[in-house]
């Protein structure tokens, strides 16, 4: 599926990219100090390999400006792990745009079920969209996890 946002000159699409394009792309946006440190570059390469949607919303310099990755029954959930834009590039549409498109790949409104683990800075985007907080999530977190930011 491709979508071009017409008045922003970006282009949506499937497409895969590299663990070194996701790296430079997380460093111009605030989603990546949701990664611990811990064996980053393994597990990001793991996470662009094997994501069942993944979206990227590029430039008209072909410079990524946005990412959704998220992985998806095609039934009736879609779990988006990661949506990000580039800071020089938000409240532009390119966010909504990126969840409008997965939700449809996925199978669309009438069938499937969002769910995301959202930061504080991000909750005022996902309600104006109509999310709501959740109650109902279990969680089972073991592993080893240092804070730090992408740079």
């Amino acid at each position: 599926m491709e979508k071009i946002l017409m008045c922003k000159n970006i282009q949506i699409k499937e497409e895969r990219i590299s663990t070194i394009e996701y790296i430079e792309f997380l460093k111009r946006t605030d989603i990546g100090s949701q990664y611990p440190k811990e064996r980053f570059e393994e597990r990001i390469a793991k996470l662009v390999d094997h994501v069942s949607i993944s979206l990227v919303a590029r430039n008209k310099d072909n410079q990524i400006v946005g990412v959704l990755f998220g992985l998806t029954d095609y039934a009736y959930w879609l779990y988006i792990t990661d949506l990000g834009v580039d800071r020089d590039y938000l409240h532009q549409g390119i966010g909504t745009e990126l969840i409008k498109t997965a939700h449809s790949l996925a199978g669309g409104k009438n069938d499937i079920a969002v769910y995301l683990v959202a930061n504080e800075n991000a909750i005022a985007f996902y309600e104006k969209l109509g999310m709501k907080k959740a109650n109902d999530v279990m969680e089972y977190n073991h592993i080893e996890w240092t804070p730090f930011t992408v740079k």
